[in-house]
């Protein structure tokens, strides 16, 4: 259990929040919602214990708690699988244990010695503990774990290193999930999610008997996972026990009724106001509008729950106009190592157009966003058309800011003669006035930076703009915000995006991300949906490995079915030895255990590692079969 009560955090002596109170239990699972820097990832920090705060905080010592947060140090040179495992601290303590203790059992001899008991006992000790947790599964739930998250089991012994920042975070997701905590911190988990695995984390969450405290901007995903909503606005809290969408519907009802309460309120003062003028100086009415004063005095006023509206302006200013083609685009293909992301694609892109790229991730997106502002290497010829202006914005666009600058000195290394001047009223657009522009970047919330590096792209004008997942960390008004500055920019737009709902009405043709291939469809989102004969995204990643699969089954010839018959049977025919064999060796380990006469046998310890040997023949024979299945 969680336990709130008059909390109360400040930042220089100005408050973020104060008197918030609440209670969470197991089955809980809350949306953590606000505004940009109303104090959400705070409070996150406040209850996983990295941030100071006055009031209460009560939780159960026992509770285990596992925290996501927006910015992680990576480490590096270790493979997924084995940064994975990081998450089973006392299971790999344990199993290096139970290895020295079998290489010590292996070459002692002095059966009958005290010492040799004692090993006896701490091998049973710590073979039952390592049960108890979950040390004979382990392996297997990381698996199920990484491959939910979008990971192929051909990536697991590959270095961390290879992967992007986003990927890295999905790593640091499986640990957390393999924790088995009590209590799951989570800050704008699927940013770095494409919608198959933000589907499945969906699925894990749904059925998560823990307490869950997620702090997102996705509507859809607080609306799927979540059966509470805790508001941040103006530094109090709203607590209702509704998803996302009904708390709205809740919050917009219980502010019209204090509003219409307030009007009934305000008229009924203001006409005893008027009587107590009328009869206040005449002598035979003077007791009577004393009594009225002292009405109005005891009168509790209604204070409205005023919404936090207030909205960065954007403005996207454009450049001279280009030439009528923007990009020309011939026999691109881009390799990352031996994978093959892009191939030979032909495109030209006109003057105006409003493009959207969807797909899985992993299928090019970003990595075309990036070729054609000429970050990464490729294959083939692309040309820029004339006068074409390029502004860039990045997934990873905060991660470029200075975190010991300040936003003003941020602002500066962008400026120029001729934009300077304009740097502070650049900021207030954004929201950042006052004394807030000697922020150090550092303290800035994720959305703050989103917005900080999106002020920083509006310094300098141009004529075709290219966006890679611009939402990511913006609170719903700013999204919106952005989304009419798309669609007021004059120039061209190319755009990277999973939200269905940001991209409707901005984009006039999307180029779908497939198997290496990109399809056009010559109309919006919603042509492209109905195309795709999907209401959704969401639909559409959630039947695309079905698809596939089907497609597969039905070009399979004779041989190939005969093939995966022959395979599966010998796939049942090796988990009943995998399990005969597991049994096999807990007989064994219970005989050390209670030390019988078979243990203390000389060849005991050599046919016990040869059974451990066998098993680790069949689960490797088993992993190799399941990657042949077609």
């Amino acid at each position: 259990m969680i336990d709130v009560n008059n909390m109360m955090v400040s930042f220089a002596g100005t408050p973020i929040f104060s008197n918030v109170s609440f209670k969470l239990t197991p089955g809980n699972r809350v949306g953590l919602i606000g505004k940009n820097g109303a104090g959400k990832s705070t409070l996150l920090r406040v209850i996983f214990g990295e941030q100071e705060y006055d009031g209460v905080l009560a939780i159960d010592k026992k509770s285990k708690i596992g925290f996501l947060q927006q910015d992680i140090d990576f480490n590096y040179g270790k493979t997924i699988l084995e940064e994975a495992y990081l998450a089973f601290t006392e299971i790999k303590k344990i199993e290096a244990e139970l290895d020295e203790i079998h290489t010590q059992l292996e070459i002692r001899t002095d059966y009958e010695s005290e010492s040799y008991h004692d090993i006896l006992h701490k091998l049973d000790d710590l073979t039952h503990r390592f049960d108890l947790i979950g040390g004979y599964n382990y392996k297997g739930d990381t698996e199920k774990i990484l491959q939910g998250l979008g990971f192929k089991q051909s990536d697991f012994d590959k270095l961390t290193d290879t992967f992007s920042g986003g990927w890295r975070m999905r790593i640091e997701l499986a640990k957390l999930l393999l924790q088995k905590n009590d209590i799951l911190l989570l800050d704008e988990p699927t940013n770095h999610l494409d919608l198959e695995s933000i589907l499945w984390f969906e699925s894990f969450l749904k059925s998560y008997k823990g307490i869950v405290l997620v702090v997102s901007h996705d509507k859809t995903f607080l609306d799927a996972v979540t059966n509470r909503t805790i508001e941040l606005s103006l530094g109090r809290i709203y607590d209702f026990k509704k998803s996302y969408s009904e708390y709205l519907k809740i919050r917009a009802e219980l502010l019209e009724k204090q509003l219409q309460s307030q009007k009934n309120q305000e008229k009924q003062i203001k006409q005893t106001e008027q009587l107590i003028e009328k009869f206040r100086y005449k002598a035979s009415k003077a007791a009577f509008a004393q009594s009225l004063i002292k009405k109005l005095d005891k009168v509790e006023r209604i204070e409205v729950d005023v919404a936090d509206n207030s909205v960065m302006n954007v403005r996207f200013p454009s450049s001279d106009s280009p030439g009528k083609i923007i990009f020309t685009l011939e026999n691109i293909t881009k390799r990352y190592d031996d994978n093959l992301v892009i191939d030979k694609l032909n495109l030209i892109l006109e003057r105006g157009s409003k493009i959207a790229l969807v797909g899985q991730n992993g299928m090019g997106k970003t990595t075309l966003a990036k070729i054609l502002v000429k970050e990464i290497p490729f294959e083939g010829n692309l040309e820029v058309g004339h006068n074409v202006k390029i502004g860039y914005f990045a997934q990873n666009q905060s991660d470029y800011l200075n975190g010991e600058n300040t936003l003003l000195e941020e602002m500066e290394t962008v400026a120029n003669d001729s934009n300077r001047i304009r740097i502070r009223n650049m900021l207030g657009s954004f929201l950042f006035g006052g004394d807030a522009v000697e922020k150090k970047v550092k303290v800035l919330s994720g959305g703050e930076r989103n917005r900080l590096a999106l002020c920083k792209m509006l310094m300098n004008p141009f004529n075709v703009l290219i966006m890679d997942e611009p939402t990511n960390h913006l609170d719903m008004l700013s999204k919106n915000v952005l989304k009419n500055a798309l669609k007021a920019f004059e120039g061209s737009l190319i755009l990277v995006s999973h939200d269905r709902d940001f991209l409707q009405g901005l984009v006039e043709r999307v180029y779908e991300f497939r198997e290496h291939q990109v399809k056009e469809y010559l109309g919006g989102i919603e042509y492209y949906l109905e195309q795709r004969k999907f209401n959704s995204f969401r639909e559409v990643e959630k039947v695309e490995k079905k698809a596939i699969l089907k497609e597969t089954k039905q070009s399979l010839s004779w041989e190939q079915e005969k093939e995966n018959k022959r395979i599966k049977n010998r796939i049942s025919k090796l988990e009943r030895q995998i399990e005969q064999q597991e049994n096999r060796i807990k007989k064994l380990e219970q005989a050390i255990a209670n030390n019988t006469e078979e243990a203390s046998q000389a060849d005991f310890f050599h046919n016990y590692q040869n059974e451990k040997d066998k098993l680790e023949s069949f689960m490797q024979e088993w992993s190799d079969l399941q990657e042949k299945i077609i």
